[in-house]
């Protein structure tokens, strides 16, 4: 698993600015459960347990240059 600073990557980054809201709308109607905080858990605890750590041990450049 990484440590430390995440290297920034464009293409995933401009992706997840573009991609969403007509499709998050969407699943929402299909699926009353989509979104909801603490779903991960549930479909998929490994995976929810190994971003909560990765979440907490490396950290985004861009944001230590916002603060």
């Amino acid at each position: 698993m990484k440590f430390g600073m995440r290297k920034p990557n464009i293409k995933k980054s401009l992706k997840a600015r573009t991609t969403g809201r007509v499709k998050r709308k969407i699943k929402r109607g299909i699926n009353p459960l989509y979104g909801k905080k603490g779903m991960g858990w549930i479909r998929d605890p490994k995976k929810a347990a190994y971003n909560k750590v990765y979440n907490k041990i490396t950290f985004d450049i861009f944001k230590m240059f916002k603060k």
